[in-house]
This record gives C-alpha cells, structure tokens and sequence, in this order.
C-alpha cells in the first residue's frame, strides 16, 4: 500500500454479502442506505487495506454471516487522510466526531449527520475517498471509503464472481 501526494496505489479488500457479489464495484447498497461517510443518493465503496478488517466492518452484529471476499487493485486520488490531525481539525472535525457511533440513529431521524456533511464537502473539492481507521468493533486496520472508483479492478482471474 502506498498513499503518496495524497494518492493511493494498492490493494484494497471488501466483505461482501453473497447476493450483492456479482456487482463488486456498484456502490449502490450504500446509495440506497446511506453509510457513515455518504449520504443517501451517493454512491460509495466502503472498502478496507487488509481482508480482516474487511470481515469485521462486514459483520459487526451478530454472529459471522456467509459473506464474500473481494479482492480490488488500482489507484484512486486524490484521498483525504484523516490520521492527519491538523487535516482533519481544518475539516472542523475531531477524531472522536469521526466516531461518533450516533450518525445511523440521526439519519434515520432525518438530523445533520456531521460524517456525511464532512463527505459532501470532500466530494465537492474533488476529493476520490477518504482514509479512516475501522470503526468495528475489533477491529484495528484502515478503511478507504471511495466516491470516485474509475481506476480501480476487481481481481477475478478465474472469473468466479460469474
């Protein structure tokens, strides 16, 4: 993995509920539901740098569910770091406001939603995605949320997400 210049250029790795497979790059789940780093109505890969933090972001409730791991290349930018706390502190946010476990309920209660707005204003200066640690319980890797994928390819060599 290498994040340089604010660009990133490696592996990223995705739990995926068996039904939803066989569109590994659609983005809509999240589209649909919204997440904590996008509004409903934009679409969003939730992925993660290693495949462990990638099961545990996909099954955080409950016991393990049958799920599908999904393994991506490319390159994506530019990536907005949020370890970088004066980055972030310009953003008006604090690492405990990324955590905040409260947007799910304030979304659903139509409330501003701090993570979201913090989204939209990423996306709207040309921002691809955002680094963030996991927020699943466990959990002690980094996720890469992405808005803009083009660049980025499944690896299915053997074609059996088909």
């Amino acid at each position: 993995m290498t994040l340089e210049n604010g660009r990133y250029s490696g592996r990223l790795y995705r739990a995926l509920n068996p039904v939803y497979a066989r569109d590994p790059l659609s983005g809509r789940g999240a589209e649909r539901f919204g997440g904590r780093f996008n509004a409903q109505g934009v679409a969003a890969l939730y992925t993660a740098l290693d495949p462990v933090t990638a099961l545990r972001e996909a099954n955080q409730v409950g016991d393990l569910q049958p799920t599908t791991l999904v393994s991506y290349r490319g390159e994506v930018g530019p990536v907005f770091d949020t370890r970088d706390a004066a980055a972030l502190a310009g953003q008006g946010l604090t690492p405990d406001a990324l955590a905040d476990p409260g947007w799910r309920i304030a979304m659903l209660d139509r409330r501003p939603v701090p993570t979201q707005d913090f989204a939209t204003r990423l996306i709207a200066a040309g921002y691809a995605g955002l680094l963030v640690r996991s927020f699943a319980a466990g959990a002690r890797g980094l996720n890469m949320v992405l808005w803009d994928w083009p660049a980025l390819s499944v690896i299915d060599d053997e074609d059996r997400l088909r």
